[in-house]
């Protein structure tokens, strides 16, 4: 049965990040900027999920009736390399299946702003992900949200973690806003309606 037909099983949606105010401007961050979005715009605030290391909203995406989708949107509150742990934890609390989890995450192999959704993969050298694959299995969606490369020598590790320059931030609102769009696409009308839509 494809994924997105059953209305009744719950979609956790994963921004991927780290905690704290001095991360919440980085690169690395730009899961948690979309999935603030995403509870903004179901009316919604994060608060701690039990005994969850994570902070969760949970709703619906979509217009009422059959197209509605149950969501439980979450931030593990873990740094970026333990991420399974808290998301496989929500994972079995709200009973999701692994095809039902969608990560949000940055991307250095894709331009700024860019957006590409797929499903299942490798993780390209990114801990958040391997950390996912690594507790429960790599056939979950991704949102990856295209930050681009180092400049000249800089280390990626220093890249990821500095915050947006200032010409970047011009447009990341516009970037973030259409990434909650492309998860709200994922969720109610499929992959590959979101993949022709969003894919850039």
């Amino acid at each position: 049965m494809d994924v997105t037909t059953d209305a009744a099983v719950p979609w956790l949606i994963v921004g991927l990040g780290n905690p704290g105010p001095e991360y919440a401007g980085n690169r690395h961050n730009v899961g948690f900027m979309v999935a603030d979005l995403l509870a903004e715009r179901i009316g919604g605030r994060f608060k701690r999920a039990g005994k969850a290391q994570a902070q969760v909203v949970e709703g619906r995406i979509g217009p009422p009736g059959p197209m509605s989708r149950r969501v439980v949107l979450a931030k593990p509150m873990s740094y970026m390399n333990l991420s399974g742990g808290p998301v496989n934890a929500l994972r079995d609390f709200y009973k999701v299946p692994v095809a039902h989890v969608v990560a949000i995450h940055d991307e250095l192999d894709i331009d700024y702003g860019m957006l590409r959704l797929k499903l299942g993969g490798g993780d390209n050298g990114h801990n958040g992900l391997k950390s996912m694959t690594k507790a429960f299995g790599a056939d979950y969606h991704r949102v990856r949200f295209g930050i681009g490369r180092p400049p000249g020598r800089m280390p990626v590790a220093d890249f990821v973690l500095r915050d947006f320059s200032s010409a970047e931030r011009k447009e990341l609102d516009y970037f973030v806003d259409r990434a909650a769009d492309a998860v709200e696409c994922l969720v109610i009308e499929g992959l590959e309606r979101a993949q022709s839509t969003y894919n850039s």
